[in-house]
């Protein structure tokens, strides 16, 4: 089985990395794996990477790629739908025609965050800036190349769509961390509320739904999946949580967890508008896992953000990261 999955610089790429080479020595067939960054193939040159796709001929293709620069997105916003829409779509054409599996990450940025409690799948979206738009419209344009393929075999897709990635690289949580070190205190925002997902946590459960164990392609219905630990935060209550995961690991921080101050988000203005309210339901992975029969998917679906977090911390420590 031929596996391509673009970016391999990012914190998702990364992710997927680790967590292939550590299930090869356990898998019946050995899958033929190229990872693709920028240098590989820019996103934005439509040939480049239509003649990538007819080359390697993947049966697989994970898109963890994407362009994230949400408040720049407001001024290159002809890049941003470049890699975040046109380039998924010719992915998920050539997936439909070829009857390969594609896997593509999404973002609670395509809601507008308004709705009280957890959002479903089938919500209307509504992003508030141009990234948001430009994820949007990359998943209307995923789902409009299978519907439209001539193909009707076993081509499927799932988007993830998922909220506030930390993995290996820079992110929230270690951008606090690193301020934590020079700072008395830190003022953070404490109306935004979403779920920390740790990359790896979202690479094993991504590829859980595309693969068995044997390390061949399942079969899943194909559409919008939310994929976010179990729970809720703030970034405020991120940031004490880390703060404190940090000083138990034996990090020295200037910044102890009294001293993380809420503030709202209407005091930390930026170019770009966040949703207020990212929170998101699994359900829906969950009943596809439960017909799949493996307990272990959805237990590992069920975990909760703020020990996945704790790890984390504790690792960055552990590697002198901190």
């Amino acid at each position: 089985m031929n596996i391509l999955i673009f970016g391999k610089d990012g914190q998702l790429g990364k992710a997927f990395q680790v967590l292939l080479d550590s299930l090869l020595p356990t898998l019946a067939e050995q899958p033929n794996i190229q990872y693709v960054g920028r240098v590989e193939c820019n996103l934005s040159d439509a040939a480049k990477l239509n003649s990538l796709l007819n080359q390697f001929h993947p049966q697989l293709i994970i898109n963890a790629s994407a362009y994230t620069a949400v408040d720049k997105a407001e001024t290159e916003s002809e890049l941003a739908f470049a890699v975040n829409a046109t380039a998924p779509a010719l992915m998920a054409q050539y997936a439909a025609a070829h009857e390969a599996s594609f896997l593509h990450y999404s973002t609670d940025y395509v809601f507008d965050g308004e709705k009280y409690g957890f959002y479903l799948e089938d919500d209307i979206r509504n992003p508030l800036g141009v990234y948001g738009k430009s994820k949007a419209a990359g998943e209307e344009a995923i789902a409009q190349a299978f519907v439209t393929s001539s193909s009707r075999g076993t081509g499927q897709y799932a988007i993830f769509r998922t909220s506030w990635v930390y993995g290996d690289g820079g992110n929230f949580i270690r951008t606090i961390l690193r301020l934590a070190k020079d700072r008395d205190e830190l003022k953070v925002i404490t109306d935004q509320h979403g779920v920390p997902t740790s990359a790896e946590w979202l690479a094993q459960v991504s590829l859980g739904l595309a693969m068995n164990a044997k390390g061949r392609l399942d079969t899943f219905p194909s559409g919008i999946y939310h994929a976010v630990p179990a729970g809720e935060t703030s970034w405020y209550g991120l940031a004490r949580w880390a703060v404190q995961a940090a000083l138990d690991a034996g990090v020295p921080l200037r910044t102890l967890p009294h001293a993380v101050k809420p503030i709202p988000a209407a005091e930390y203005p930026l170019p770009a508008p966040r949703p207020m309210n990212s929170r998101m339901s699994t359900d829906k992975l969950a009943k596809v896992f439960g017909v799949q029969g493996d307990m272990s998917k959805l237990e590992l679906l069920n975990q909760p953000w703020d020990g996945a977090v704790r790890a984390y911390v504790h690792n960055l420590a552990k590697d002198g990261l901190i």
